[in-house]
């Protein structure tokens, strides 16, 4: 400013955050449904994939839950085209990323090439390797001569090794999959050469991540901004500066109820997050998605924001043992009118839709009968929706946490939506 003040923060509610969020994430409002699953891609900036598959694959989960019944075959064409349209690189975690976003990562391939390990000690191989890709690709690790020695998932051959290194380092890209193997190619090959041929600094890189990672979330902490990029060290510190002289694009705001500060802990004054200014010049308004989402959405992703922004606890119990586990194998939080009204860990029988485990947030106040009525509706509707998606004429509910919403969940089920069944 003119008098060498900073510019006044601000001011945002809770409920004014969530709905910022919910328009940039795709779940509100029809604008941001348009242009299918690929601009879908490049909104999201990046969609995290997983091996587990119960319904579907979490990135196929994650343009249902934005898109509705878009075709399964549509969603992974979109994400594994010919020409490329993205790629799979190191973000949040794996993800597919827009093949524009290339450039942004130099600084992290970089950083690998410089360590030269990761999980495993890069083998001598790796330039036998590479010129075997060159040569002969695209390639499967199959086509290189196997992925593993026949032990444990993570007792990889050095063939495997390599090739994985060869991608963290950009020296090959996996731009498509062939029964969820990765085949890889020569960047040369499937790069177009005007990103090929960018050389960004480390600063370069984070600052335009930054950008991209905002307009992606609306409004985010810093924290937040470091756990969708996963930066460390030196690269948080340039993110430091590029929030504090504005070069990321991201403008300061202070969200009613948020933790302030750099460490999170709450400040008198001053900004606690950093809010894309485009997202800011409209209310968000329009419909809501009603739909479970996959645990590893971007919306939900990051455990700590979720309690933030939603008050909603959420655990990937995968991986816990089956007799410790609270809400199931691959439990669903279920949004809802812009809420996170409960959660369902989903199955199949069949052609039959299995909940085997159904539960409900708790409701408190003078309008909890009313709301638990309509959360009750909310998760039928998303239960036959996203069981129409998968092909299934039916659903059934093994098991519902609160008792006394057991009966009123079946009736509303009975009700099935009309073209759904």
């Amino acid at each position: 400013m003119p008098n060498g003040l900073p510019a006044p923060v601000l001011e945002l509610s809770a409920d004014e955050a969530r709905r910022v969020i919910l328009r940039a994430q795709g779940f509100l409002g029809a604008d941001s449904r348009r242009g299918g699953v690929t601009a879908m891609l490049r909104r999201l900036a990046a969609v995290q994939l997983d091996t587990i598959s119960v319904l579907a694959r979490s990135h196929e989960l994650v343009a249902y839950a934005r898109l509705g019944s878009v075709g399964r075959a549509k969603v992974e064409r979109a994400y594994w085209h010919d020409p490329a349209l993205a790629f799979e690189y190191w973000c949040h975690a794996a993800c597919v990323l827009p093949i524009d976003d290339w450039p942004l990562y130099a600084f992290r391939r970089r950083a690998y090439r410089e360590r030269r390990f990761r999980w495993h000690e890069v083998p001598p191989t790796i330039d036998k390797v590479l010129e075997q890709v060159r040569s002969e690709g695209p390639l499967t690790t199959t086509d290189l001569g196997g992925a593993k020695n026949g032990g444990p998932w993570w007792d990889w051959s050095d063939v495997k090794i390599a090739v994985e290194f060869l991608l963290d380092i950009g020296e090959v890209v996996c731009t498509r999959r062939v029964g969820w193997r990765r085949v890889y190619d020569v960047a040369e090959r499937v790069v177009p050469s005007a990103l090929l041929g960018q050389e960004l600094t480390d600063t370069e890189c984070v600052v335009r991540l930054a950008r991209v990672a905002g307009i992606a979330l609306g409004v985010a902490t810093r924290a937040d901004l470091v756990d969708f990029l996963r930066l460390r060290g030196a690269h948080t510190a340039m993110l430091d500066q590029a929030l504090l002289d504005g070069t990321a694009g991201l403008v300061p705001v202070r969200v009613a109820g948020w933790a302030g500060g750099r460490d999170g802990r709450a400040t008198a004054a001053g900004p606690n997050a950093w809010a894309d200014p485009a997202a800011l010049e409209t209310a968000p308004r329009g419909r809501h998605r009603t739909t479970p989402l996959s645990p590893f959405d971007s919306l939900v992703w990051d455990r700590a924001r979720t309690e933030r922004v939603f008050g909603f606890t959420h655990r990937l119990e995968a991986y816990v043992p089956k007799e410790k586990r609270v809400h199931g194998y691959f439990t669903m939080p279920v949004l809802a009118g812009g809420r996170l009204i409960g959660r369902v860990d989903p199955a199949r029988d069949g052609s039959t839709f299995v909940a085997r485990q159904v539960g409900f947030e708790p409701v408190t106040g003078r309008a909890a009968g009313a709301v638990r009525a309509g959360s009750v509706e909310a998760m039928a509707e998303a239960l036959w929706e996203a069981a129409a998606w998968v092909g299934c004429d039916d659903v059934r509910v093994e098991r519902v946490g609160a008792s006394d919403l057991a009966a009123p969940l079946e009736a509303a089920l009975r009700r099935a939506p009309t073209g759904l069944v």
